[in-house]
């Protein structure tokens, strides 16, 4: 299995039978299929980086994505996930920059935390859990529309009798055929090692979701395919066609996905996340490392989630707008406020919600709501980035996103580094110095409000932020 930039997934089979020379056969399979293979690589995209008779391409094994088995009616293949590569080294997949990102990443949250007296903390790495956005129509109805088969979203036609006018869709009893096309999907999933956790109806008619527990950024990106193609496969088996295009049905609900961010490591642990907010200096340099990154790169983030089903998309139905902003909460805002004040000296402290019935106990508040409207929110102890279509592979954003957050972190780094000239006493003040100077020149990208407003599309041209409206103009970046 390998992943080409053309969005999907590609594969070579490779059989175990090899002729004896004695009219017989023998399954073999020696290390060597295992560790490289080689596909023609001359139809794959490249950016014109390769011309079509360079043919030579090479896949090399990623151990850090377990191989898997995919059952058929037929027989069962045994599919090792690959990084693509040309003859010339040169990345032709979503995976090895993807795996590159990571590595940036991990080198320099290693720097960071080596400062703050973490040694020994094994490898840092991105988490992402990729919630997933489908619509499920009747194949007689699908077959009947020319505009679905060949484009993926209606073009014409008279919107039904009942939409989602009164949402009561929405988290609602899931059909009995649905839920058997999901349970089914979900079983197929779990042999496959992708970790679903969660399935609901969304807001539109026939619009689902399915998401996982975050894991591994690589990985997910890897189960992230894997879940397309099983819902489009396991679908057909219940009469029904799987829709993924981000703007299927003409007055109706939006398809999206949510990556959640997180740069933990072995033990399972953020890098970040230790004590509260105001007194974690960790937390607190890593939250500003996201600011300064986001702030610096929006038009890369833009970019990142550019195609021309999104373009339908962004802008309503809980889809964020274009312009790419970061929503941190009352809590954290109030912080970074104080830091640039001159120091945190306090912070929220969470609550209890009390329900007004006896029988219920009071339960735990967040210290903050979740905005809807927000490109980039988060949401307790991720980020969430909110832009990413339904139809696209989530590599390339979370290549964006490891690679600007590993730049912010290698100035942090240096900038610390150069005010404590390897004095562990100044640690603090030089930290302080830091986190004040990211928020003084990058707080502009914080945005608790409402993204939809004309009011804030005027504000973020005043704060300078960038507005690509669609992909002719967000793809220059």
């Amino acid at each position: 299995m390998f992943y080409p930039l053309t969005g999907l997934t590609a594969e070579k089979h490779d059989s175990f039978l090899e002729p004896d020379g004695k009219d017989g056969v023998l399954a073999a399979f020696s290390g060597k299929q295992l560790i490289q293979g080689e596909p023609d690589a001359s139809s794959f995209p490249s950016g014109g980086i390769r011309t079509t008779f360079e043919a030579r391409g090479y896949t090399a094994w990623d151990v850090t994505s377990p191989a898997y088995i995919l059952e058929n009616p037929n027989g069962t293949t045994l599919c090792i996930p690959t990084a693509f590569c040309s003859w010339t080294g040169e990345a032709l997949d979503k995976k090895t920059p993807l795996l590159r990102s990571m590595q940036a990443l991990n080198v320099q949250a290693q720097r960071i935390l080596a400062l703050f007296g973490d040694k020994n903390p094994g490898m840092i790495y991105s988490t992402a859990g990729c919630e997933q956005e489908y619509f499920l129509i009747d194949r007689n109805f699908f077959f009947a529309r020319p505009d679905l088969i060949n484009a993926g979203r209606t073009l014409f036609g008279a919107k039904p009798p009942k939409g989602q006018e009164l949402e009561d869709q929405y988290f609602g009893a899931i059909p009995e055929r649905v839920l058997a096309c999901m349970l089914e999907t979900e079983r197929e999933l779990y042999k496959l090692g992708v970790p679903v956790k969660t399935r609901h109806n969304e807001v539109a008619p026939a619009q689902y979701e399915l998401a996982p527990v975050y894991e591994n950024a690589n990985l997910a990106a890897d189960h992230q395919y894997l879940t397309m193609v099983m819902l489009q496969r396991v679908a057909q088996k219940y009469g029904m066609t799987c829709l993924l295009h981000e703007k299927a049905l003409r007055g109706h609900q939006r398809l999206g996905q949510a990556p959640q961010l997180v740069v933990g490591h072995k033990g399972g642990e953020s890098a970040h996340a230790r004590g509260h907010p105001h007194n974690n200096a960790r937390f607190l340099v890593f939250c500003a490392a996201v600011i300064r990154a986001v702030h610096k790169h929006a038009d890369l983030l833009r970019g990142a989630v550019a195609h021309a089903g999104n373009d339908h998309r962004l802008g309503a139905n809980e889809a964020p707008p274009a312009i790419i902003s970061v929503f941190l909460g009352d809590h954290l805002t109030d912080i970074f406020k104080q830091i640039a004040k001159g120091g945190a000296k306090k912070s929220k402290q969470p609550g209890f919600l009390t329900v007004g019935v006896d029988t219920l106990p009071p339960l735990p508040m967040d210290l903050g709501d979740r905005n809807r409207t927000s490109p980039f929110a988060f949401t307790g102890n991720k980020f969430e980035f909110r832009a990413v279509g339904s139809n696209q592979s989530v590599a390339g954003p979370l290549v964006m996103l490891n690679t600007i957050i590993a730049e912010s972190l290698d100035f942090i780094a240096t900038e610390i580094e150069s005010r404590t000239k390897g004095k562990a006493e100044r640690l603090n003040s030089a930290v302080q110095e830091v986190l004040q100077q990211i928020v003084r020149e990058h707080g502009a990208i914080i945005f608790n409000g409402d993204n939809y407003t004309a009011e804030w599309h005027a504000e973020a041209e005043r704060r300078g932020l960038p507005n690509f409206r669609n992909t002719v103009d967000a793809i220059v970046a």
